[in-house]
């Protein structure tokens, strides 16, 4: 298991980066290495997100000095998304089918968490967001039909889209953790335009389903100072509370977001008027 960490950045700071300084601080470059659990560890609000890709055989999360913990959810509750072929995940024994956009959330204290492929010439990609925790809730699988559906946006404004809600109090209960998956409908390019802030949560966006070749513009900083990285296929990127997060596509894609915070209110969102932005 690999734990990259990054250390949070003050916007009066982050206004000076350069491209290379932006990515350094909040872009995760490889989110799926084969048999890996490739994961990073952001001290806004101490999330972990990254990958899961088990290839020739099963990886497991464990305890980490890092973590100060015995197991990898001694004191964390976790979200997973299947964005590969057919996989599983084992909790504490009980095994759990896992297609593609199958969601998992697993509590806090379960002690094994065990990933698996079930085809490696078409491996699972387990996308993983993983938060402190203060309550034990049921570990729940959720495909994409018990997801809640958000319909948002117009063909007019290129940002016609459907935001399924995984790990939200209109589906289950969790923590702090809310997870979910956004798709574009064909045609649209623009994902939260108008863009928004939330002061009360980060979040981070994982980008996926882009077509060779295609990339998307992710738009950050504070809305009077907005920066933009240029992301790949299969990459993330972390959004502080005080950031805009929205971005273009040069093509179709989907992307996977998450977020934790002081609470869960989706619709807890300070939005901005683009004319104002700069």
């Amino acid at each position: 298991m690999r734990l990259d960490i990054r250390h949070p950045a003050h916007p009066q700071d982050a206004k000076h980066y350069d491209t290379a300084r932006l990515r350094q601080d909040f872009v995760i470059e490889t989110v799926f290495a084969p048999d890996e659990a490739a994961l990073t560890y952001s001290h806004y609000d101490r999330i972990i997100a990254g990958g899961v890709m088990p290839v020739t055989g099963p990886v497991e999360l464990t305890g980490s000095k890092a973590l100060a913990a015995e197991t990898f959810l001694q004191r964390r509750e976790l979200g997973a998304i299947n964005v590969g072929g057919p996989g599983c995940v084992t909790v504490d024994g009980h095994t759990y089918p896992m297609h593609a956009r199958d969601g998992l959330y697993v509590g806090m204290g379960a002690k094994t968490l065990r990933f698996e492929s079930g085809d490696a010439a078409n491996p699972a990609k387990f996308y993983i967001n993983c938060a402190p925790a203060h309550k034990t809730y049921p570990t729940v699988k959720i495909d994409i039909s018990q997801a809640n559906p958000r319909p948002l946006g117009a063909a007019e404004t290129c940002n016609k889209r459907t935001i399924y809600q995984y790990l939200h109090p209109a589906v289950m209960q969790t923590c702090q953790l809310c997870m979910g998956l956004t798709v574009l409908e064909p045609g649209s390019n623009w994902n939260s335009m108008p863009c928004h802030t939330h002061e009360r949560r980060m979040e981070v966006y994982f980008y996926f389903d882009l077509k060779p070749g295609n990339v998307v513009f992710h738009m950050m900083g504070e809305p009077q100072q907005t920066r933009h990285v240029v992301l790949h296929n299969e990459q993330a990127v972390i959004s502080p509370s005080w950031s805009i997060h929205t971005g273009v596509g040069t093509g179709s894609y989907a992307f996977i977001w998450g977020m934790c915070g002081e609470n869960q209110d989706f619709d807890d969102m300070d939005h901005m008027d683009p004319m104002a932005l700069r």
